[in-house]
């Protein structure tokens, strides 16, 4: 049986086919994607971007929440009428912003550590050459050849991650050193 005639030829781009047109209803009912939570729980599906944002007290545009001024104003020229700006618009969800800001003020965890591995090669470095780092250097457990310069610096990165930790390795290792003197 003979082929379908149009098959083997390879196929035209189409230059006049609107592709956006295919994917554009379902972007429209999709909801936006919102990172944080308390903003995703006092979203009102039924509402626009900018009536949500203006609700919960949050900008839109920065540009437009914070304008850069392009002349000074002159501190005789600036009135205030009944302390409302025009243009102001009513906050109706002010717990956002309050939620927000209190997350925002609680301190990071610190959530980076060493390996394993670090640690005990730093370890078993100090134990054994002091501060010698030319020594270190040359030890049979020196499996990556670091140089002086670089095991400085992992001893250092050690110190500052686990600064007590360091401490009292350092304290344990003084009566050894006494008692075989």
């Amino acid at each position: 049986m003979p082929k379908a005639k149009g098959k083997s030829r390879r196929h035209k781009y189409s230059y006049n086919l609107n592709r956006k047109r295919l994917y554009r209803s379902a972007r429209r009912r999709a909801a936006p994607r919102i990172a944080c939570s308390h903003i995703r729980h006092a979203w009102d599906p039924h509402k626009s971007v900018a009536q949500n944002l203006a609700e919960m007290g949050l900008a839109e545009d920065p540009n437009k929440a914070l304008p850069i001024p392009k002349k000074l104003l002159v501190s005789g020229m600036e009135t205030e009428s009944d302390g409302q700006q025009p243009g102001k618009k009513i906050v109706r969800k002010p717990y956002v912003v309050n939620e927000m800001e209190l997350e925002a003020s609680l301190p990071e965890k610190k959530s980076n550590t060493l390996s394993r591995d670090l640690i005990d090669y730093v370890r078993y470095m100090i134990q054994n050459h002091g501060e010698n780092y030319k020594e270190m250097a040359r030890d049979e457990k020196n499996y990556y050849q670091d140089t002086p310069k670089q095991i400085k610096r992992k001893i250092n990165v050690y110190k500052n991650f686990y600064p007590e930790e360091y401490k009292n390795f350092i304290e344990s290792l003084k009566p050894e050193k006494m008692e075989v003197q």
